[in-house]
């Protein structure tokens, strides 16, 4: 699972870096992933937005059992 998640998560990345930011996955664990936003990100005022909008929409499209996506 943990491999599938990076995996996707590759793919959004290089729109995250695009704007100076990055994502980091820490941990898959019973549905939940765990990452930590970095960069730009970390003190954009949008970073929420980005997390549930983009990166847990994507996940849950590509991996049917993402539940949801949390920063850490």
């Amino acid at each position: 699972m943990k491999e599938k998640v990076e995996a996707a998560i590759d793919k959004i990345r290089p729109m995250l870096q695009a704007d100076g930011g990055d994502v980091e996955l820490i941990s898959v664990e019973n549905g939940i992933v765990k990452v930590r936003l970095q960069g730009a990100c970390a003190g954009c005022p949008m970073s929420q937005m980005t997390l549930k909008n983009g990166i847990e929409r994507v996940l849950k499209q590509q991996i049917p059992e993402i539940k949801a996506v949390e920063s850490v």
